[in-house]
């Protein structure tokens, strides 16, 4: 049976008392640097999300170096999603943080299907830019507890890992926690379409993902997309080109 904590309700409660009353409003970019990686720009501020290092699943791509933006998010630090050698500020530790007019509030939710005992506890982020609610779960795999569901509930936008494999959601799990959380938005990451799939890597095909979703709609984008907080999109999927 989940039962609240009174310290995980009084930060929940924080946490919305926190939030900026007038965030700036407008377009945000959405640019994928592949592998799970994100630069998410609007009008003030820059986030980059889980950038990573060239090597394995992620040998032939080109690391995410050289990116302007004001800060990080990390699901951990592991090389595939925490690469950061530059030392800049970067967050990856669950907690609530401020930066300038940003609060983001990072929850801890296992990184693996064995509650952590394997690959340690992974941090989902969420935050609001330029009028939106933003989750990032590109590094989670194990379940969420009430008190997350509430906190994370009915993202704008919504990134999460459809990979499976030992660290990332696989197809019918990330669907069940879609439906859980209620996202507008939807932005999978660790697939890969029309091309082997290594068994060695958290990748697998968008099929199954889709096939479960089928109430939403489905976008297929190139390595960007500008967002209009005014005009978003309800219960839809964009797919971006890897």
């Amino acid at each position: 049976m989940n039962i609240f904590k009174p310290k995980k309700f009084f930060l929940f409660i924080l946490f919305l008392f926190l939030l900026p009353s007038s965030a700036t409003a407008g377009d945000l970019l959405l640019k994928s640097l592949g592998h799970g990686s994100f630069l998410i720009k609007g009008k003030e501020k820059s986030v980059l999300l889980n950038p990573f290092k060239a090597v394995g699943c992620a040998s032939d791509l080109d690391e995410p170096n050289g990116i302007n933006a004001d800060f990080i998010l990390a699901s951990s630090k592991l090389a595939d999603e925490g690469y950061n050698p530059n030392d800049k500020l970067m967050f990856v530790e669950p907690g609530i943080y401020k930066f300038e007019d940003i609060l983001l509030n990072g929850i801890e939710v296992p990184h693996d299907r064995v509650s952590g005992r394997r690959l340690g506890m992974a941090t989902v982020w969420t935050w609001e830019q330029s009028n939106l609610k933003i989750v990032h779960m590109g590094g989670a795999a194990g379940p969420m507890d009430i008190n997350s569901q509430i906190i994370l509930s009915r993202p704008d936008i919504l990134f999460i890992s459809i990979g499976g494999g030992f660290k990332s959601y696989n197809g019918t799990e990330a669907s069940d926690i879609v439906k859980t959380l209620k996202p507008s938005i939807v932005i999978p990451v660790h697939f890969v379409k029309g091309k082997n799939i290594s068994e060695n890597c958290d990748f697998s095909n968008a099929d199954l993902f889709l096939d479960n979703m089928q109430d939403f709609k489905v976008k297929y984008l190139g390595k960007k997309f500008k967002i209009n907080s005014k005009r978003i999109d309800k219960n839809t999927i964009y797919i971006f080109k890897d």
